[in-house]
């Protein structure tokens, strides 16, 4: 019987301080989660059970019928990382309390490592620690953690400790109205500046049946176990926002101490309401203290009756918890709460059990001025309060408006293909969220929630998954290790007509593009046309071509960049190496465009012979040996795959010779350009001169990330190789491509991401890098959903433990 409630005010304050209950989770009376609990309430279910699972039943003359939880035997220590002797001497109500703290944080939408280091405060009501009794009967055996793990001063600051919070963190014992004082006692904190977010919490398990019986004695228990109250419960979530609390104390009674003050609580009433001016007589529902005592109800019912009934056009709403589940003592409250969360969500205030006849000593009852739920009822309106007491006179009232604004927004999203994530400790816990996440496809609200909490450590969320909602969930456990990011961005021959037509349908893609599209279009050059409807012919032009495949891999990167992924490690071929100084953040995304058009323009403007490539299967070295001399190896692709570039017939002869002896050779589309061939230098100083013009002075430094396959390895250190200059743009078209030798730097467990319009590389990859390595290509010629396979590939990246933001 407790819950964690998670307050979050810099998310949802106004001008008048408003603070919001966004987070919300518990374990109760036979319901192990908040779902189950509203699922037992709204179907009148009793959760009071007569079993011996507590104590014998009919022991020391108890009732039979008690509240219990389902179970408190089971703990995931290491999950808390806490050594299973510390865990085992550790009272029950602490482990619960760590378990529904964490969801509660997950519930308001956050992660729970975000919170790490800030001022959050810590307020739990407690009233015992039967396990400390139990583990310290026997001083023979006594280690010490039982003190630890049991004392209930401790409680607050065990969640402090592991969640690393630094607010302020302390336990508070009012007996049945510890938790709302808790929550009082948050409110405050929030307000004076003392933490700027607050777990407010509530626990009870009783072990021992000698604390009942003191109960017994004092008449505070019903003989059959029946509550008949009134009778003969950087976040996202926004459940509802605590308008205002207050306690005060009945003080001294002729009753004794246990004698409940009607007109001290009367004065609490009063108060609270003065101060927040609001009038009581617009409160739609009170969740009350209710505990069904002789004494307890007339004098709670009576004076909420006087406050809140002065000039009611309706009856006011009553209801509690306690006739549905029990007494829960020090988190009533909090249990309370959660009611009351279950209606706000449902709309509706689930009903009361056994109450059949008014209590003759409330006239409210009988005149219709109150009114006991006893079937599912439509909330009034958005105003609600919680009495707690308890039976030393700790009064405590809360004041509630429920979040109304609960209407979806416009959003072309929501029918838009998503990529949904998951992380859980089991594999059923990854397979369920992405179904359950299927069954609402349309709420982004739901999934931004989720997203939040995809990302937890491997080590405590081992297994990973994902779906495009409305596709294949895939669940696959991640290994522990961080692996690293690189970046390989292809080069010519991965254009293709209507190559980003489809991812045109994701917005982050179609801004960047259309920032591209005006650079250009002062060039004369309709880049939306070229993306969309293009023909190969249209293609076959350099220009075309170059300003093409720097668009898309320009909008790949910032689409990356957004999603939280960035790159531990740059490699480039080719042109390609425009996107890696754009990735870098050595050229701005007009500078990387810019220096596509012109590298372009230079090369089809300029009178070159016809030239050819092929790529053949000779290793480098076989290559240059055997090249005839007009003809030199261009790209260095594989180990034993070479591009060959020169005069076009010298290429198709060296072609068929090679074929002749059985070695493979094929001739690949260059525009009739032979590119990284000494035909290259002829327009290196018209190409110089236009960079200069557009790439901004001083060029920056290239960072150790990039990895150059145009400047050789013993040449890193010289001027050439130390900025993205002109100059080293110039030697990447006049150079061979050393696109092997660069590979060698990639780590054998990396994630290689392949930005291109086309994965060209792919099978040489695969090849060429460990095996271990994940493969994610982001587009891909002739694939028939370009948005799912997008997605689809993104979501694999989430298995290897790095986030992805969506």
């Amino acid at each position: 019987m407790l819950l964690s409630g998670y307050h979050y005010p810099d998310l949802y304050s106004n001008e008048n301080d408003d603070f919001v209950i966004a987070g919300v989770s518990g374990r109760f009376s036979e319901a192990n989660s908040i779902d189950e609990f509203a699922y037992n309430l709204f179907n009148d279910i009793d959760m009071v059970t007569a079993d011996d699972r507590c104590w014998p039943q009919d022991q020391y003359g108890l009732p039979t019928r008690n509240g219990k939880l389902k179970e408190i035997d089971r703990f995931d220590a290491a999950f808390f990382n806490i050594h299973p002797k510390r865990a085992h001497n550790m009272d029950p109500q602490l482990r619960l309390l760590l378990e529904v703290t964490y969801e509660s944080i997950c519930d308001a939408g956050m992660n729970p490592i975000k919170l790490k280091g800030t001022k959050t405060g810590v307020f739990i009501g407690t009233s015992g620690s039967d396990a400390q009794n139990a583990f310290s009967s026997d001083p023979q055996t006594l280690e010490g953690y039982s003190m630890t793990g049991c004392a209930t001063s401790k409680f607050a600051n065990r969640f402090s400790y592991f969640f690393d919070f630094k607010g302020p963190s302390y336990t508070v014992d009012t007996a049945c109205s510890s938790s709302l004082l808790a929550l009082d006692c948050a409110l405050n904190a929030l307000r004076n500046g003392s933490c700027n977010a607050a777990i407010v919490g509530g626990v009870n398990l009783c072990f021992r049946p000698q604390t009942s019986v003191q109960f017994l004695k004092l008449q505070m228990l019903s003989n059959d176990g029946i509550c008949r109250a009134f009778d003969s419960n950087d976040a996202k979530r926004f459940y509802a926002t605590l308008l205002h609390s207050e306690t005060n104390t009945d003080g001294w009674k002729k009753d004794g101490i246990t004698f409940p003050n009607g007109e001290m609580q009367k004065n609490l009433l009063e108060n609270i309401y003065k101060e927040i001016h609001l009038d009581p007589n617009r409160i739609g529902y009170v969740e009350a203290h209710g505990t069904g005592t002789r004494a307890g109800d007339p004098q709670e019912m009576n004076s909420i009756t006087e406050v809140f009934c002065s000039k009611r056009n309706q009856p006011l709403l009553i209801g509690l918890t306690k006739s549905n589940m029990g007494h829960p003592e020090p988190a009533s409250g909090v249990a309370a709460l959660a009611k009351l969360f279950i209606a706000i969500q449902d709309g509706h205030i689930p009903a009361n059990l056994y109450y059949n006849s008014p209590n003759t000593d409330i006239p409210g009852l009988s005149d219709g001025r109150l009114k006991v739920i006893t079937e599912k009822t439509k909330l009034p309106n958005n105003l609600m309060s919680i009495n707690s007491f308890s039976f030393g006179g700790a009064n405590i009232h809360a004041v509630l408006e429920a979040n109304s604004n609960r209407k979806e927004n416009e959003n072309l999203s929501r029918n838009e293909i998503r990529l949904a994530f998951a992380c859980a400790r089991t594999i059923d816990g990854c397979e369920n969220i992405p179904k359950n996440l299927k069954k609402y496809e349309n709420n982004i609200e739901l999934q931004a929630l989720i997203t939040e909490n995809s990302f937890h450590p491997s080590h405590t969320h081992p297994y990973r998954g994902f779906t495009l909602l409305n596709s294949s969930i895939i669940v696959k456990k991640c290994n522990n290790e961080r692996r690293p990011i690189w970046f390989v961005f292809s080069g010519m021959g991965t254009q293709w007509s209507g190559m980003g037509c489809d991812l045109m349908k994701l917005k982050l893609f179609r801004q960047s593009i259309e920032r591209s599209s005006i650079i250009l279009k002062k060039y004369n050059i309709d880049l939306f046309k070229l993306i969309l409807s293009s023909t190969p012919r249209d293609l076959d032009h350099p220009i075309n071509s170059f300003v093409n495949i720097a668009a898309i891999q320009i909008a790949l990167v910032d689409c990356l960049k957004t999603m939280g992924i960035e790159p531990d490690g740059i490699v480039g071929h080719s042109v390609g190496e425009l996107g890696c100084a754009y990735a870098d953040g050595c050229f701005t995304a007009e500078e990387t465009i810019l220096a596509a058009y012109f590298r372009g323009k230079c090369i089809q403007e300029a009178n070159l012979p016809a030239g050819g490539m092929a790529a053949v299967g000779l290793t480098w070295e076989e290559c240059k040996q055997m090249c005839p001399s007009d003809i030199v190896p261009a790209c260095h692709n594989a180990i034993d795959t070479v591009t060959i570039s020169g005069p076009k017939q010298s290429i198709e002869k060296f072609v068929e010779e090679l074929k002749e002896k059985k070695i493979f050779a094929k001739e690949v589309s260059c525009n009739q350009v032979a590119f990284h061939s000494h035909y290259m230098i002829d327009i290196a100083p018209l190409l110089k001169k236009c960079l200069e013009n557009v790439i901004i002075n001083p060029p920056k430094k290239r960072s150790s990330k990039w990895i150059s396959s145009s400047v050789p390895e013993n040449q890193w250190n010289t001027s050439l190789a130390l900025t993205s200059s002109p100059d080293y743009h110039v030697n990447n078209l006049c150079s061979p491509v050393l696109f092997q030798e660069a590979l060698q730097y990639i780590p054998s467990n990396a994630i290689v991401i392949e930005l291109a319009p086309h994965c060209l590389l792919l099978a040489i990859l695969k090849r060429s890098l460990n095996t271990d390595c994940i493969h994610l290509n982001l587009m891909k010629r002739g694939t028939h959903d370009h948005v799912t396979y997008f997605y689809s590939n993104l979501g694999k990246k989430k298995r290897s433990k790095r986030s992805v933001e969506v």
